[in-house]
């Protein structure tokens, strides 16, 4: 991890987003990866409903490049099954299952229904506290977040710092047609809840299909005012 001031992390996320910002996405992967993060870098994907977008990015520029996967204990049967088949068929070698810890699970969730009371804990417990455990060894990280989501990341940038860390967000200016183009344009496989409605997928209990008309994350934790799971927001 980048063992330097905040503010210093800040001014070179700028610096490269300034310089590399406008790369298409598989060029922007390979010079990370290659000349600025060389195995110090980690993609972090749900294996969610356009997760195979930059997976396949991914697999095209370095297959062996680390995939962090939180395993909740939450998700839908079908995401698990989709992570496996993902893999496969991407050649991806390098995915990494990350767990909650079970001491952590026994004492503040022991009944498995903390989300139905308290989702940013059950969130924290989850995903938020193994990602920044997970992260340690990395001075960077990718997302798929897209500036179209939600009206909270219409000011996205490709890069940007996170706490410690450099996170890059290479296809943040894509709509919603050019990742559907690009799955169609390849033939890739969309997660089979796609078809059935689930525009945004997460944990099986905090996800529904939103109304019509609603953004794409407006189905996850409905009803709660909560739009994020926390890991955006780790310092």
């Amino acid at each position: 991890m980048l063992d330097i001031p905040l503010r210093s992390v800040e001014a070179r996320a700028a610096d490269l987003d300034a310089r590399y910002g406008e790369l298409p996405p598989a060029e922007l992967i390979a010079t990370m990866a290659y000349h600025f993060f060389p195995d110090r870098m980690a993609l972090v994907s749900s294996f969610g409903a356009d997760s195979v977008t930059l997976l396949s990015i991914v697999a095209e520029v370095k297959p062996d490049l680390p995939v962090l996967f939180l395993q909740t204990g939450k998700h839908f049967d079908e995401t698990l099954r989709y992570r496996d088949e993902l893999t496969r068929r991407l050649g991806l070698t390098n995915v990494i299952d990350l767990y909650p810890e079970p001491l952590a699970l026994a004492r503040d969730d022991p009944d498995g229904t903390l989300h139905r009371s308290d989702p940013d804990a059950c969130c924290a417990i989850r995903k938020v506290h193994p990602l920044a455990r997970a992260l340690k060894p990395y001075d960077a990280w990718i997302t798929g977040r897209r500036r179209h989501q939600t009206f909270s990341r219409r000011g996205l940038p490709v890069i940007e710092a996170d706490g410690t860390h450099i996170k890059l967000n290479p296809i943040a200016s894509w709509t919603q047609e050019d990742v559907d183009a690009y799955i169609e344009d390849r033939d890739l496989p969309r997660h089979p809840l796609v078809a059935e409605g689930y525009p945004s997928i997460g944990c099986a209990p905090c996800t529904k299909r939103p109304a019509m008309g609603d953004d794409a994350r407006a189905g996850r934790w409905d009803g709660s005012g909560k739009t994020e799971c926390g890991i955006h927001w780790m310092r």
